[in-house]
């Protein structure tokens, strides 16, 4: 799915000009899963599946060009993977959630000239990215509230950064000299990212239902 002006839009849709209204829905176990949402079944080792799946999603992913990039992201991807193993001897079933964001870079309007709707997809973008600081530097302070409903990004990632889970990020960095305000910008996020200690992860086991 991508996340565009905080509106969550399927990617693997079959009918392209058809849109549905999408929510986030915590269950009991607190597992996140969003409504109405195309889920296909995959072999994991199936790499070539897997691809195609992948580039599917990029092929409708929203982009744009600004003056600072062509093909410009306008838009936050998330590719969740759920995994199930089952051992049916000890009556167990073990699962597993495995999430790869793309976050869409920031932008600064006096160089990137978004005019309409390039800039509301802008002002979206940056809004987003910076309720992701806002959670992460309250997870830093260790805060009493973390404010994980400010965007549809944090909500839909609550699992993966509240402890339940481990997180890694890799923040991209222009060499360029004509960026160095938004690599400073970068660094710094990725500072506060370091600060974050999520704690240890869970396994989530339960058992077979038949």
């Amino acid at each position: 799915l991508e996340i565009y002006n905080e509106t969550l839009k399927d990617l693997l849709r079959l009918n392209l000009s058809q849109e549905c209204k999408h929510e986030i829905k915590v269950g009991t176990d607190g597992r996140r899963t969003v409504t109405d949402l195309i889920v296909k079944v995959v072999d994991p080792n199936d790499r070539a599946a897997v691809d195609a799946i992948l580039a599917l999603a990029a092929k409708r992913r929203a982009t744009g060009s600004t003056d600072m990039n062509a093909t410009s992201s306008r838009s936050h991807s998330v590719f969740t993977l759920n995994i199930t193993a089952m051992h049916v001897e000890r009556n167990q079933v073990v699962r597993g959630t495995l999430n790869l964001v793309d976050l869409a870079g920031s932008e600064r309007l006096d160089r990137s000239n978004a005019t309409g709707q390039r800039q509301k997809e802008t002002v979206a973008i940056n809004k987003s990215l910076s309720s992701l600081v806002d959670v992460f530097t309250a997870i830093g302070q260790k805060s009493t509230h973390i404010p994980f409903r400010n965007s549809k990004l944090t909500y839909l990632l609550q699992p993966a950064l509240s402890g339940d889970g481990k997180t890694c990020m890799i923040v991209n960095l222009s060499p360029t000299e004509a960026s160095v305000p938004e690599t400073l910008c970068s660094l710094r996020f990725a500072s506060k990212v370091n600060m974050c200690e999520l704690g240890k992860a869970k396994r989530t086991i339960g058992e077979v239902k038949i």
